[in-house]
C-alpha cells in the first residue's frame, strides 16, 4: 500500500480468493477506461437475432405466399429467425389440415436459404414454425 502511493498509483486486488489475495500497482483509472473501451467494442460486433412473424390464413393464396416468402428470405438474410404463423377462425378450425400443407409448402420454398428450428406445432388458433439462417 506504501508503495502504491509512494508511486503515485493505486493498489488494486486482482483475486480476492486467492491465498494470499493477488494485488497489482497500476492507475485504477485508466484500468477502467480501457475495460470499458473493450466491453463498447465487443458489443458493437453482437448481431442480437430477432425474431419475424409473417401471419397467413389457411386460404393464403400462391402469389401472396410468394410475396411473404420473399420477405422472409430478406429476414433470413439479416440473420434474424423467422416465425412463420397460419391463423385460423372459426369454420377454418375443422380444417387444420389446410394449415399443415401451406406449412409444409413454405417449408420447401424455404429450404435453400434457412433450416427448420421449431417444426409445425398447433397451439390453439394458430399454427406455427420457426426457421434460421443455414
Amino acid at each position: 500500500m506504501a508503495k502504491a502511493t509512494e508511486l503515485g498509483l493505486d493498489l488494486v486486488e486482482i483475486a480476492p480468493k486467492a491465498k494470499p489475495p493477488v494485488c497489482k500497482i497500476m492507475d485504477f483509472g485508466k484500468y477502467a477506461y480501457e475495460q470499458r473501451k473493450k466491453d463498447k467494442i465487443s458489443k458493437k460486433k453482437q448481431h442480437t437475432v430477432v425474431l419475424k412473424e409473417i401471419r397467413m390464413r389457411p386460404k393464403t393464396d400462391t402469389h401472396d405466399l410468394e410475396f411473404k416468402i420473399k420477405h422472409a428470405r430478406a429476414f433470413i438474410e439479416q440473420k434474424n429467425k423467422v416465425k412463420f404463423s397460419v391463423q385460423f377462425r372459426g369454420r377454418e378450425m375443422a380444417y387444420k389440415d389446410f394449415g399443415y400443407k401451406l406449412l409444409e409448402r413454405v417449408k420447401v420454398m424455404m429450404e435453400d436459404v434457412a433450416k427448420v428450428e421449431m417444426d409445425i406445432k398447433s397451439e390453439g388458433r394458430f399454427m406455427n414454425m420457426v426457421m434460421s439462417q443455414k
